[in-house]
């Protein structure tokens, strides 16, 4: 076992300090060569003064630290469910993320980013050009900062929310507070609380339905084989759906409905095609839950590769859609709702994206995939596909989600059914050793060995015989009861961590009033300073 510097065990001192000095040198010199790229790129602007240069060049400096800080956090949301159930190695995600990310910011990333996301201020508000300016600037550190520090504390946080709070903080400090739409910060706020449950909700659903249709039977490798391919027909309407709206919606969008009938149509395909292999797969594994967990690794590593896409197609735009709106402002001296923004921008936002994740993304996957429930590849599988059928439904209901907070409150759901079920499983065991009562205890194992193969029918009918059969004196039902408190009490600390809980709830809440006040205080700086 190895020792550190100072005689403790664990990993050297110097090992990590020198992890750390790789990481620290790899993103200074990544910095430095977005300084250089930004200064080749913007040399042809006509209208361009000296220090309009400045600030676009440091902006493009901010915005990739930017992108580096939402790749490090926020990608964990896509690849932790797959790593942390084993479907995937962490390098291999990182991988396919790093991949997957730059394309999706670079193909979709979009013709046009929206630099006022969700219509937070009112632009005509603002009088000078160089004050939208230097808001945006002020924005895109404040978010980053804040992301940067989320990071390091291991909370997962909505990067769409921080860099929203920024713009809007940043807004009230050079207009007043009449400057921003208030409409859209409410329907933000609800969403903080409707998105997770949401999430939540459709994940353990799909859990209990993979549970009661697969693990609960008697031939699990069987039931695997009727059940899958159905699960992967939803998912295919779900990720198709999800792509046509949120992954390519800047190359060609459809409308929400006609999205989900082409989703359906590939579903049917998918089901046709993949019906005859999957049964096949599933008869040849063994009859264990650890057997049938198998098939859902190919399906996570597809959910895992289009989620990344996604993302990097829609989020790229909270690190170049405030560089765009700047590299408008600075360059022709007007000031846009919409920016176009020039492919050198979105593939400033797509590196950063992907060096982010790559130098500093495994320590919120870790979060993400192991230390808030333990995850195998059925629950991984029901925490992507409640994601994307999540964003479906928002889109519907035209309400503003982030992608952080549907997948988080997706694991917590897949954590709060499983203490459910166990609590559940332990009262059943209680009400057959109450049944039991007096009889020799190899007896009683022997018919709770019985009860745990049994399917769910046979469950209920043994139930039903042992509370007929109960003859549980009140002392007795006493101490049952104590034991019962007990075992829950150590099912909650066992299944969902509720510190971690807590944590990552307080970070969302104060994710918008914590960039909004940075931003603010950033933006009446540089303004002081005489920006």
């Amino acid at each position: 076992m190895a020792f550190g510097t100072d005689g403790s065990k664990g990993p050297g001192t110097g090992v990590i300090w020198s992890q750390e000095y790789l990481r620290l040198t790899a993103g200074l010199v990544f910095m430095i060569g977005v300084f250089v790229f930004a200064l080749l790129q913007t040399r042809g602007i006509p209208a361009l003064t000296p220090q309009g240069l400045l600030l676009l060049i440091s902006s493009a400096v901010v915005g990739a630290y930017m992108a580096m800080n939402i790749g490090a956090n926020d990608v964990a949301n896509n690849l932790g469910p797959a790593v942390g159930s084993g479907a995937i190695s962490l390098g291999g995600a990182i991988l396919i993320a790093a991949v997957f990310e730059a394309l999706g910011a670079i193909i979709a990333g979009g013709a046009v980013v929206g630099t006022i996301k969700g219509a937070i201020i009112d632009p005509e508000g603002i009088e000078q050009v160089s004050d939208f300016a230097w808001l945006m600037f002020s924005a895109l550190l404040a978010g980053a900062l804040w992301l940067n520090l989320a990071t390091a504390m291991g909370a997962p946080v909505s990067t769409t929310h921080s860099i929203i709070g920024a713009v809007m903080g940043a807004g009230i400090a050079a207009g007043g507070w009449g400057l921003v739409n208030w409409g859209t910060i409410g329907q933000i706020v609800a969403s903080w609380v409707i998105s997770p449950m949401m999430g939540g909700v459709i994940a353990a659903f799909f859990l209990y339905i993979i549970k009661r249709n697969i693990t609960y039977q008697l031939r699990k490798h069987h039931a695997a084989g009727q059940a899958v391919p159905w699960l992967v027909a939803v998912m295919a309407w779900a990720f198709v759906t999800f792509m046509l709206i949120k992954g390519l919606g800047d190359i060609y969008r459809l409308p929400v409905d006609r999205a989900a009938l082409v989703g359906f149509a590939v579903a049917v395909l998918a089901f046709f095609l993949l019906r005859g292999p999957i049964k096949r797969r599933a008869h040849g594994l063994d009859n264990t839950k650890e057997g049938v967990n198998e098939l859902f690794t190919v399906p996570l590593i597809f959910a895992a590769a289009l989620l990344s896409f996604a993302h990097g197609a829609n989020d790229v735009a909270n690190a170049v859609g405030p560089l765009a709106a700047i590299y408008e402002a600075v360059g022709t001296g007007d000031i846009a709702s919409l920016a176009p923004t020039p492919l050198w921008i979105l593939v400033l936002g797509a590196l950063g994206l992907s060096l982010g994740l790559a130098l500093y993304g495994s320590k919120l996957i870790r979060t993400v995939g192991r230390e808030i429930t333990e995850l195998d590849r059925m629950r991984a599988f029901s925490i992507a596909l409640a994601a994307a059928i999540t964003v479906i439904i928002a889109a519907q209901l035209g309400m503003p989600v982030s992608t952080t907070h549907v997948t988080i409150g997706a694991l917590f759901g897949v954590g709060f059914l499983r203490e459910y079920l166990k609590l559940n499983y332990a009262r059943m065991e209680q009400t057959i050793i109450d049944g039991h009562e007096g009889e020799d205890r190899e007896k009683v194992e022997e018919y709770l060995r019985r009860f745990e193969d049994a399917t769910v029918v046979e469950k209920r009918q043994m139930l039903a015989e042992m509370k007929a059969r109960s003859k549980e004196s009140p002392e007795d039902s006493l101490f049952a009861k104590k034991e019962r408190k007990a075992m829950k009490k150590a099912y909650e600390k066992q299944l969902v961590k509720r510190s971690l809980v807590f944590r990552i709830v307080a970070a969302w809440i104060i994710t918008v009033p914590a960039t909004a006040l940075l931003a603010a205080l950033l933006f009446k700086t540089v303004i002081l300073l005489g920006g």
